[in-house]
């Protein structure tokens, strides 16, 4: 079991980039629909901005105003499919006899974002990558409190994904749109602004798989209507309350 409080959060997903969008979305509004916009990120210099994959974009804009200037916040990424378009261009290159570039390579290690981060925010502390299952989000979440429990006073989590290439229809079916969500997570037991949750883990006798949405978008809608919620994937039931 495990108590925290969101101090901030962000997310970026096409077309809702701000506050009053992901109202009117967790409000019942129109989806996002995938067409390959990107955030700017004009906050990073032209020449690193360059060396941002999609994803990568997507990963900073979302997090950079939750860390000040002067913070030094351990980071937990996480992705389910990671740099996807990244590597398949790379096996495409393969495919027609091209050399393989050392640097696309390394920036499509399920870490490289992570190391973009870290270089980009000037942060010397502890960063994790982390990918698993449609239950990647909680998983993220468990690491984030395990740093608050070493000492950490908050933590970045960023749970993202990019809409994978057409080739992969019909084997990844769990990313409607590219988005991404980011939190900023304390310890609950300390004083501050933001709102107080209890995650748990029980087990299903029986595979009650319920993805409907990605499980991180179902959390910024419980960040909107404060109600709790359950997250099955498997065996496995995460159970969401919120904390008076």
């Amino acid at each position: 079991m495990i108590d925290l409080r969101v101090e901030r959060w962000r997310a970026w997903a096409p077309g809702l980039d701000d506050a009053p969008a992901w109202a009117a979305w967790a409000a019942g509004g129109d989806a996002a629909v995938e067409d390959g916009q990107q955030p700017t990120c004009d906050v990073v210099p032209p020449m690193q901005r360059r060396r941002l994959s999609r994803l990568a974009r997507i990963v900073v804009h979302a997090a950079w105003p939750l860390c000040g200037d002067d913070e030094q916040l351990p980071f937990v990424f996480a992705s389910r499919h990671g740099e996807t378009t990244r590597t398949f261009a790379m096996l495409a290159d393969v495919g027609r006899d091209q050399p393989l570039s050392p640097t696309q390579f390394g920036l499509s290690v399920h870490n490289a974002i992570a190391g973009q981060w870290s270089i980009l925010r000037g942060q010397r502390g502890e960063s994790i990558a982390i990918a698993g299952e449609g239950d990647t989000f909680e998983h993220a979440i468990v690491e984030a409190a395990g740093l608050l429990a070493e000492g950490a006073p908050a933590a970045l989590v960023v749970m993202a994904e990019e809409r994978p290439p057409a080739a992969y229809d019909g084997w990844i079916d769990d990313v409607p749109f590219s988005h991404a969500v980011a939190l900023r997570i304390a310890p609950a037991d300390r004083g501050g602004e933001g709102s107080r949750w209890r995650l748990s883990l029980h087990a299903d006798t029986h595979d009650t798989t319920t993805a409907h949405e990605p499980h991180a978008l179902r959390f910024v809608r419980a960040l909107h209507d404060g109600r709790a919620f359950d997250h099955r994937w498997m065996t496995r039931r995460w159970a969401w309350r919120p904390l008076a």
